[in-house]
């Protein structure tokens, strides 16, 4: 009888080729790659985990084989195409009217996290003829509310990823999705959380992901330590004490100071003049006096940290610089369906729920 493929019978990728018995359909085995399940399942980890010459590396250790980088990538990149592909499915049958099946819990507390990372493609774009493109990344957390006091803060509790590199529209509907997966229509509290990034408010709006939007804390904080450097001067005493001050006033709720001090140091410095190049300041103040009264509604940090919500985005940081150590590298150059799949079965391992598992466990046959 013709053998299928394990690791304890291959001897190199050539061999693989011929092996396709008739068999495959009953024996349920995969059709995407000529791997028996557990081998799939193992090729698709260390695609998910680690660069593809260190994954045929360690199979190669475990195997016995002499697979190099450029096989595993291909296995890996197929079997993360059925993944976007049921990922895909899965939306067009939210938009048919049929939603995801809910927790039977649901969380009292659910945080949406969005933010972007880098990728580099093989294809240059745009006029400046750049590799580099964003990978667009959601981290779904249920959480155990605080009680408003810094002894007992927000917990939380399980974490759930969508990562694309498709357009905001269609990374949308993937976070929805995967939103109502969570629980989103039985949560007490949905809150949107994420820097003020000009792609988050239009997609969150769209979508109707939340109850309330948080511009993160310390994202703000940032752009007050900007705003003080393009006032007083980078790196100056005076800078640091503006920007201490601006970030007390920040904590304390009080926007409408904070908006008042940043007009005034603008006011004096003068309008930006957009043909001048040393006109570094006054753009930065200005930007950040839009900033502010764009996003005032967003940071109402001593209302959100009295009912025991999270206001920092680290657990979306976090996702980000995840998916990053995957697929970010000046030595990276990808095809975009290539780290499509990859992402994919990143987002999948990364997973909290033990959606991995159930995967394996349960993915249908040939």
């Amino acid at each position: 009888m013709a053998r299928w493929f394990s690791p304890s019978s291959m001897r190199g990728a050539a061999r693989v080729a011929a092996l396709f018995p008739p068999q495959v359909r009953e024996w349920g085995l995969p059709a995407e790659v000529p791997l028996t399940p557990r081998a799939a399942r193992r090729v698709a980890r260390e695609g998910a985990l680690h660069s593809f010459d260190q994954g045929a590396l360690a199979l190669n250790e475990d195997w016995g084989t002499h697979l190099d980088g450029k096989q595993i990538q291909r296995w890996s990149e197929a079997i993360g195409r059925v993944v976007v592909r049921e990922r895909e499915q899965e939306v067009g049958t939210y938009e048919r009217g049929c939603r995801p099946a809910s927790p039977a819990n649901a969380p009292a507390l659910l945080v949406i996290g969005m933010d972007g990372g880098r990728v580099q493609t093989r294809e240059k774009q745009g006029e400046n003829g750049s590799r580099w493109r964003e990978d667009k990344v959601s981290a779904i957390t249920s959480y155990l509310p605080g009680d408003g006091t810094p002894e007992h803060p927000p917990t939380p509790l399980v974490t759930t990823y969508v990562a694309t590199m498709g357009k905001t529209e269609a990374f949308g509907k993937l976070v929805h999705v995967e939103a109502e997966r969570r629980g989103m229509r039985q949560a007490a509290t949905v809150l949107v959380m994420g820097d003020g990034g000009n792609w988050i408010d239009p997609l969150s709006e769209r979508e109707r992901l939340h109850d309330r939007r948080i511009v993160d804390y310390y994202h703000a904080a940032e752009h007050l330590h900007e705003a003080a450097r393009a006032a007083l001067g980078k790196d100056t005493p005076e800078s640091w004490w503006l920007a201490r001050q601006l970030k007390d006033a920040l904590w304390d709720g009080e926007l409408d100071q904070v908006i008042a001090t940043l007009k005034m140091h603008a006011e004096r410095l003068g309008a930006p003049q957009p043909c001048d190049g040393a006109d570094y300041p006054r753009r930065v103040l200005a930007n950040n006096v839009g900033y502010f009264e764009t996003h005032r509604h967003h940071m109402d940090y001593p209302t959100f940290r009295r009912k025991g919500w999270p206001i920092g985005s680290g657990v979306t940081e976090s996702a980000v610089k995840q998916f990053n150590k995957r697929v970010k590298g000046t030595e990276q150059f990808w095809s975009v369906p290539g780290v499509e799949s990859i992402l994919s079965l990143r987002a999948l391992w990364l997973s909290q729920d033990g959606r991995w598992e159930r995967y394996w466990n349960t993915r249908p046959a040939y």
